[in-house]
Parts: C-alpha cells; sequence; structure tokens
C-alpha cells in the first residue's frame, strides 16, 4: 500500500483518474431507488484520496471546467432564447423569481448561522443542488485581493465540505417536497390533473406517442368499397380521419405506381398502406377492403432520422395544425415517433406546440422522409465528429469577455473566465439550434463535456481539499445539514403555491417550473413517475436553462454579498 501511495504522489494524474473511477461506482449504486450521482461520489472519493497530501496543478481543474461550463450552455442555449419570447415569457418570469428566492433564502440562512462566505457558497451549490457553483465561487474568491491569501485559502476549503453535507438532501427533499408535498399545497389529484390535461391538448384524441405495442407499419388491401371507385386517393386517406393512413403504392394490373392525394382508385386496385398497427388491423378492411398479400408493393425503403426543426413557418404551431397545413402533401407518409426538447422527451399529442431546435424522430418510406427534412430543417444524421473550432472559440471568447472586470465603489466585479464560458456556450448553443450545419457537438461528446468534465473538476477539488476536509465536517456537520434543509425547503415551499396561484399554471406545468428553476432532474424523474404522465416535462425546458444560468451567477453573487 505503500507503494501505491507513494506512486500516486509521484504522478497525481493517477490519482484523478482513481478517484473519477471509483466516484463514478459508488455514485450509480441505489438504496432505496436513491443514488448519490456521480458528482458527490467523486467529490467524497477525492476527499478520501486526498488525505494523502496529493498536489494536483489548480489549471487542470480550470480547465475541465471551463469544458463542463461551455457544454452545459450549449445544451439550454435553445431553451434559453426560446424563454425569452412571449409564450416562454411566464417561466422564465417565474424561474428568474424562484432563483431570487433561492439565492435570498440561502444567504439568509448563512447569515443567521453565521457562516463564512466560501460555507456559504458551499450551501448554495449543495442546498440549491449547482454543483458548477463550487467552480465560479472559488474563482470569485481567489479575485477577492483586499481578502487576505490565508482566509481566501480556508473559505475556498469550506465549499467542497458544506456542498457535501448539503447536496443529500438538497436531491432528496427537493424531489419529495416537490412530487408529494406540492400537489397538496395545490390541492389537486396529480394523476387525475394530467388526464385532463392531456384530453384537452390532444382534443379529444388519443395519444400519438407510441408504447412497444403501437409500431408503424405497411400492410396490403384490396379495392372493395364500390363507393370509392373513381375516387382519389386522398378521399381513401380521409376515411381514417386523424388517424393519418397513407396509401403509399397502387398495384394497378401487371405495374406498381406511387401514389399521390390526386391519383384515382380504379376498381381491382391493391393499395400498400402505411400507419399505425391498431389502425390498420381494427379499421384497413372495413374502410378500404380484403387485406391480401403482396411483399413487393410494401418493400420500399424506410428511414428513421432525426431532424433539428429550424423552419419559424412551423415552430411555434401545434402538431394538429401542422397535420392539417393547406398544402396537402405537407406531413404525408411522414410518421412522428418522438420530440426531445432541451434533452427531455415531450409528450407527444395533436396539442404540442413545437419549437425551434427541437429534435424530431420521423419515420416513414424513405422519399418522404428526405422530403419531409426539407420543410421541417435539417437532418442530425448520427456522427462522431466534433466541430472543435467551434468549441475552442467559443470557449475562448467567453472567457475574454468573463475576464473583463468592472470596478464599481472600488469592488471588482467579473463573469470570470467561467461565467463567460457559461454565457459563450448559450449562444453557441442557440446558434447551432437556429443554423445547424455548423458547430456539431454529438451526443456521447456532449456527456463528456458535463459529465467528465465537472466530475474532474470536483475530482480535484475533493482531493486538494481533502485534508481539512475531515475537520471542517466535524466541525460544522450538523449545523451544516439543518441549514441545507432551510435552504432547500423554503424556495420549494414558497414556489410552487406561488406557481399555481399567481403564474397560474397547471399543476403539473406548476411542478415542472419548479423542478427546472431548481435544475433537479431527480425531481423531475418522481414528479412524472408519480404524475404517470410526462405532462409536467412541458414545464422543465425553459427554466431549466434560466436556472443552470442563474443559478451559477449566483456564485458569484453571494461570494460578494459575504464577503
Amino acid at each position: 500500500m505503500q507503494w501505491l501511495f507513494e506512486t500516486l504522489r509521484k504522478y497525481p494524474e493517477l490519482a484523478i483518474f482513481l478517484t473519477l473511477g471509483v466516484g463514478y461506482w459508488i455514485g450509480a449504486k441505489k438504496v432505496k431507488g436513491f443514488s448519490l450521482g456521480a458528482v458527490t461520489g467523486t467529490l467524497l472519493v477525492g476527499v478520501l484520496v486526498g488525505q494523502l497530501d496529493i498536489q494536483i496543478a489548480p489549471i487542470v481543474k480550470q480547465v475541465f471546467f471551463l469544458l463542463f461550463l461551455f457544454g452545459l450552455g450549449y445544451g439550454v442555449g435553445p431553451q434559453f432564447f426560446r424563454g425569452m419570447r412571449s409564450d416562454g415569457l411566464p417561466q422564465v418570469l417565474f424561474a428568474v423569481v424562484l432563483c431570487v428566492l433561492c439565492l435570498l433564502a440561502t444567504w439568509g440562512t448563512a447569515v443567521a448561522f453565521g457562516f463564512d462566505a466560501g460555507t456559504g457558497a458551499g450551501l448554495l451549490a449543495g442546498a440549491q443542488t449547482i454543483s458548477a457553483v463550487m467552480g465560479v465561487a472559488t474563482d470569485t474568491i481567489n479575485g477577492l485581493t483586499k481578502v487576505d491569501s490565508a482566509t481566501r485559502a480556508s473559505w475556498i476549503n469550506s465549499i467542497p465540505v458544506a456542498y457535501a453535507v448539503c447536496y443529500i438532501f438538497g436531491t432528496i427533499g427537493s424531489a419529495w417536497l416537490l412530487a408529494s408535498i406540492g400537489p397538496k399545497l395545490m390541492r389537486v389529484d396529480l394523476v387525475q390533473a394530467c388526464k385532463e390535461y392531456e384530453a384537452q391538448m390532444s382534443g379529444g384524441q388519443d395519444t400519438l406517442e407510441l408504447s412497444g405495442y403501437r409500431k408503424f407499419i405497411a400492410r396490403v388491401y384490396r379495392l372493395d368499397q364500390a363507393d370509392l371507385i373513381g375516387k382519389t386517393v386522398a378521399d381513401l386517406e380521409a376515411r381514417f380521419g386523424d388517424e393519418r393512413v397513407f396509401v403509399e403504392r397502387i398495384r394497378r394490373g401487371g405495374d406498381i405506381v406511387d401514389a399521390a392525394p390526386d391519383t384515382p382508385l380504379q376498381a381491382g386496385d391493391i393499395l400498400g398502406l402505411a400507419g399505425r398497427h391498431d389502425v390498420l388491423v381494427l379499421h384497413g378492411a372495413a374502410n378500404v377492403g380484403q387485406e391480401v398479400e403482396d411483399p413487393d408493393l410494401i418493400n420500399l425503403p424506410a428511414e428513421l432520422i432525426e431532424v433539428v426543426l429550424t423552419n419559424k413557418d412551423i415552430a411555434g404551431k401545434t402538431l394538429r395544425e401542422i397535420a392539417q397545413s393547406p398544402e396537402s402533401s405537407f406531413g404525408r407518409g411522414v410518421f412522428l415517433r418522438k420530440v426531445v426538447r432541451g434533452g427531455h422527451e415531450m409528450p407527444v399529442n395533436w396539442g404540442l406546440k413545437l419549437d425551434r431546435g427541437d429534435h424530431l424522430f420521423i419515420v416513414g418510406a424513405k422519399r418522404d422522409v428526405e422530403r419531409m427534412v426539407d420543410k421541417l430543417g435539417y437532418a442530425d444524421r448520427q456522427t462522431d465528429q466534433t466541430d472543435m473550432v467551434f468549441v475552442g472559440f467559443g470557449i475562448v471568447i467567453g472567457g475574454l469577455l468573463g475576464s473583463l472586470v468592472l470596478t464599481v465603489s472600488g469592488i471588482p466585479i467579473t463573469l470570470s473566465t467561467s461565467g463567460g464560458a457559461l454565457i459563450a456556450g448559450l449562444i453557441f448553443g442557440y446558434l447551432r439550434s437556429v443554423h445547424p450545419t455548423f458547430g456539431r457537438v454529438p451526443a456521447a461528446v456532449h456527456w463528456f463535456l458535463t459529465s467528465v468534465g465537472l466530475t474532474t473538476f470536483v475530482a480535484v477539488v475533493g482531493i486538494s481539499s481533502g485534508p481539512g476536509f475531515v475537520e471542517g465536517f466535524r466541525q460544522l456537520g450538523l449545523k451544516l445539514f439543518l441549514a441545507g434543509v432551510i435552504a432547500t425547503s423554503v424556495p420549494m415551499l414558497l414556489g410552487v403555491p406561488l406557481a399555481h396561484y399567481v403564474f397560474k399554471f397547471h399543476p403539473a406545468i406548476a411542478l415542472g417550473v419548479c423542478a427546472g428553476a431548481r435544475t433537479t432532474t431527480a425531481a423531475i424523474g418522481q414528479i412524472t413517475e408519480s404524475a404517470k404522465s410526462q405532462v409536467p416535462a412541458l414545464g422543465y425546458t425553459i427554466p431549466y436553462a434560466i436556472g443552470n444560468t442563474l443559478l451559477i451567477i449566483w456564485g458569484i453573487v453571494i461570494v460578494m454579498l459575504m464577503a
């Protein structure tokens, strides 16, 4: 063991990877449905490894922290700027109010308990589950030139202590408060409220969202309905109403012809229809005729493709409005599998309003899918290539702007390179959503930036602060935990009734905007599970973008307030 310890001291890079490996492993372990998560697991392992007195250059953590902040901004940028439009403005305003409540509750609690600036920043990071605060608060403390170096070091070392103690209730407590106490504060049955909202959105139609049973398929029918002879393909398709069934091809005599809406139907036609499995099984024969076998007729190349919506004429419209477009061929032969917004899957039904930057997963015959891509936006085809020119210059530009210092009454105010990288990520992410021909960061790379970037930063923080962590925890452990309970609970208990009764959000949306503004993924997961619906996710994405930005900036503010 002595050999291992000496090796880790000599090669500190190995200590970082050891911390990451064990941290991710511990963070993934679940006890009664709860897990520490990769960040907290890595921090605790880092503290343990740090007892070996391992020295790591500070530049290492800063490099990975800038990668994390840029990646975070890149991911939420489209929702951040979309929320500034009129239809998203109420959610933006609420997110700002709730974030201010989080800051005031944390600051007031820290002052009442007599904490220093570093402990206050750690309390904010843990109670509000915003790990990145540790980075920006550290940068801000280092910039306090009028504070002596020993005090700055003491404050910085107290940040991870407070974070680790307060994070557990910050995660579990916020999820429990929103999912269990939230509906009681609004006096609603959350499951029933979501059912009613889904019915309202769908206009009385079944959801378009698919289960494992509902698959899009093609089947063949002989035209037996006499009243359809001489009519057009569009007339036949209209018999299925909102169920969206399309005639793809027709076998007429010995020939196979492609079908169009104005193609006339003739006696003896064999029709290849595409639609949902359940619709064709239940209504195909009744609306068309006897089902027959003709594999060549429906042997069409099919494609499932992910499309980034950039068309301004489509953004802001519901799926029903898009399907009923005056252009007869719009959407013909194409089916929507799912919609992903800000990394979260939306409930897909006729009332869902699409936004620029949404990722639409469409399926259908290749010719129809390719036609639809041109009308929707840009095909985000799978690739392992990352636009590092885009990422590199984004971080540099953001860092340069963030490094500028404005002195007010002798107090230096700056976003720091960290805040600048976050803002640059927001802007560059939005530009990518509007013009997706450049700046691609594949999902796997984005995960690396946001997950490994943050956990590597946290690993170095834990290793560096390890020697003083145990003593700080021994002195303030219980006191910090109680402070974390207060700082976590107050904004949530005030935020839910504020969202429902003042901002007039639907109960499910109210819980979603609270979870989003607090950037607590665990809470939105618990809420949707309790609601047995994805409706709360409709209120999550815009506040999540605002909350991620403001709560990180609060790391600067709380240090300035307490220092």
